[in-house]
């Protein structure tokens, strides 16, 4: 009688552990953590090794001349020094600022891309219409530069010789009196009806394009008054054309000597409202990049030759740090939010 012998195959199949689909697929996603982990890691040791490697470009969404051009100017000088690379200025205007705006924010996140940016297009028009960009999304603050003050003027020949006598005249007579300001929308116009709301002034307003001609027809009486920005107004105010009754900043400003904070002289506590410049870099942005950019920031705005340069062209120093300056966007958006709501401000 021949032996049975017990079946190979099916010993081998015993013998053998099968392993289960769901153990492949976690030894998968447990490589492609470590990978994506290590591809971390080196992306962050290059931004913090080698950044800036390479020429920087600074996106002014205005035209060259305008305040914010003028500032940027001088933060890119400053910067080239401190980064040891070039930082150069490429004037993207159009659309109130948006396009320019529009265009880091849809750049690469490198930080070889950033924006000087404004209160115009990143506070402002947000609040008015639909946009390609949502700044809170598309944006990271890197640092607030500087304040715009605006200040309170008419023609000279006004009678109201201080602030308590032109809150008085223009308050006892609702809707005789005008405003004017560069445009509907703008943050003028968003400042001034803000002034009006707080001291219970009821007046007509005449917007224009652009701050010149707007106080050239406050200087010859046409429109009764306007809140413009220091840049605008002081030479007016220098040179005799128009009479200034205080500035909107509450601590004052160095740019608009010998005006009082209307927030004191009108008895309007907690008025304190200008045109903000900053500097942002689309979202993303690695953090050593942002951390890197910040720090050179902070300190040339410390420099006293970047103080004065400011001065020059009538915009306060006012940094602020990333989160202060997130903190100070939420604030003023509310404000200026509020304002447009009250007053049903629209765009034609």
């Amino acid at each position: 009688m021949r032996p049975t012998l017990p079946n190979t195959s099916d010993r081998a199949a015993t013998a053998r552990p099968r392993v289960s689909q769901p153990r492949h697929k976690l030894m998968w996603a447990a490589g492609l953590v470590l990978i994506s982990l290590n591809l971390t890691a080196a992306s962050t040791a290059l931004a913090q090794g080698s950044y800036p490697s390479h020429a920087i470009k600074l996106i002014v969404p205005w035209p060259p001349g305008q305040a914010t051009d003028l500032a940027g100017r001088v933060v890119a000088q400053e910067l080239s020094k401190e980064l040891g690379q070039s930082v150069v200025v490429e004037n993207k205007a159009g659309a109130g600022g948006t396009i320019g705006t529009d265009m880091v924010a849809k750049s690469a996140p490198d930080g070889y891309t950033i924006l000087m940016a404004s209160s115009g297009p990143v506070t402002v028009s947000p609040l008015l219409q639909q946009l390609p960009y949502k700044p809170q999304r598309d944006l990271e603050p890197i640092a607030m530069v500087g304040l715009s003050p605006y200040v309170l003027v008419t023609a000279p020949n006004f009678p109201a010789k201080d602030i308590k006598e032109f809150v008085a005249l223009v308050k006892a007579n609702p809707g005789k009196y005008t405003f004017a300001s560069s445009g509907t929308g703008a943050t003028a116009h968003l400042i001034a009806e803000s002034l009006n709301g707080a001291l219970g002034l009821k007046s007509v307003h005449v917007p224009y394009k652009g701050s010149s001609p707007a106080l050239t027809d406050v200087s010859s009486g046409q429109v009764t008054y306007s809140v413009e920005t220091a840049a605008a107004t002081m030479p007016f105010v220098r040179s005799g054309r128009l009479k200034g009754y205080g500035v909107s900043l509450a601590k004052g400003s160095i740019v608009t000597p010998g005006f009082e904070p209307l927030a004191n002289t009108a008895g309007i506590p907690g008025f304190d409202l200008g045109a903000w410049l900053g500097v942002m870099v689309p979202a993303g942005t690695p953090a050593p990049v942002v951390n890197r950019l910040s720090a050179a920031v902070a300190k040339i705005m410390a420099l006293p030759e970047v103080i004065q340069a400011f001065t020059t062209i009538a915009v306060e120093v006012d940094y602020r740090n990333p989160n202060d300056f997130k903190r100070y966007l939420s604030q003023i958006s509310k404000e200026f939010s509020q304002v447009i709501k009250v007053n049903d401000i629209k765009l034609d």
